[in-house]
């Protein structure tokens, strides 16, 4: 092992349209709007899986599981979030610590986020006290403003542990 600690970057953003379900770290949030993707489109969880994959130097989610796929159509973004962890063992990493920020004008997402880390650190396998999500707004500037999209942007920090 190179280094004991590595730091990832994860950002990933989707456009909101109706008639779909919005999904944010495999809990699903009452809403009129929901995300678009060849996948569930659950942005939260894309973004943590490119800051674990960019932290191990694993590549990003696309090259592990390009859209266009037949079997990756409407996957559970969580499924991924399990493959990855797998990978990072196989590869001698263990998660220290994830911290996320979702970027949606609406809806609100306070009541949701002690159920979206509890889903998230079940999937991964760690404690809770190792994933902070947090939510802001945009403040109506640009796409995300508009209600046009939500964007997470998320940091990961593994240990080795080989």
């Amino acid at each position: 092992m190179v280094n004991k600690l590595r730091v990832g970057i994860g950002y990933d953003v989707h456009s909101l349209t109706p008639g779909r379900k919005l999904l944010l770290g495999g809990v699903e949030i009452p809403f009129d709007k929901g995300l678009t993707g060849w996948s569930d489109a659950d942005v939260l969880t894309h973004a943590i899986i490119d800051a674990l994959l960019g932290a191990a130097a694993l590549g990003d989610i696309g090259s592990h599981f390009p859209p266009g796929e037949p079997q990756y159509d409407g996957i559970s973004s969580l499924i991924l979030l399990e493959r990855v962890r797998d990978e990072l063992a196989r590869n001698g990493w263990q998660v220290s610590n994830i911290d996320a920020t979702i970027i949606a004008e609406e809806p609100r997402l306070s009541d949701f986020i002690d159920r979206i880390r509890t889903i998230l650190c079940q999937t991964i396998a760690i404690d809770i006290s190792q994933v902070s999500i947090k939510a802001t707004t945009s403040e109506r500037l640009g796409f995300i403003g508009r209600g046009e999209a939500i964007a997470v942007q998320a940091v990961a920090m593994l240990e080795g542990c080989k």
